[in-house]
């Protein structure tokens, strides 16, 4: 036999005994499917978003579905949003504290009002983080999964939010 065959017959020698074996194997390489409805949790045991977790989100939604489908109740405490009790986040009263973040000397964003704030914060979480709470957490794909329609609904809703006032109706 020639050089050439033996190379080809141990070649598929090869690549049928590792057919073979992810077949045998294979079930117990996938990592076990997840069963509880809670988000996974990051090393740290802080909640995690994945991309697989966000369908879509228009802006048509009623703003209490806006904001759940798009994963923030797990981290962040919204007044007025059902079910957004998270700590993980800042407490979103972005009407009191936005000023204040824009004039911070740690923010090194762009934005100029408020709104530009929410929607830079929401696009580029890595831009200015609010002191004492992690970086990293805030997933920084929002922009494929969140129109530019659900992306200023958020940022109108949330530059009403003012401490200790009522939120603004459901739009």
């Amino acid at each position: 036999m020639t050089e050439r065959a033996w190379t080809i017959l141990i070649t598929t020698f090869v690549l049928l005994i590792a057919s073979l074996s992810i077949m045998h194997l294979g079930p117990t390489l996938m990592p076990p499917k997840e069963t509880s409805s809670r988000p996974p949790l990051m090393a740290s045991g802080i909640p995690q978003v994945t991309q697989a977790m966000v369908p879509l989100v228009t802006g048509e939604e009623p703003t209490d579905e806006l904001f759940r489908k798009a994963g923030c109740v797990i981290c962040h405490t919204i007044p007025g949003v059902k079910d957004a009790g998270g700590r993980v986040g800042p407490r979103l009263v972005i009407g009191t504290t936005g000023q204040q973040r824009l004039a911070d000397p740690n923010y090194k964003g762009e934005a100029k009002t408020v709104h530009e704030y929410i929607v830079e914060s929401i696009l580029s979480p890595g831009v200015y983080v609010v002191t004492g709470f992690p970086d990293h957490v805030m997933p920084r794909w929002y922009g494929q999964k969140l129109s530019a329609t659900a992306v200023e609904k958020m940022a109108s809703y949330l530059e009403q939010i003012s401490e200790g006032s009522e939120p603004p109706p459901d739009r």
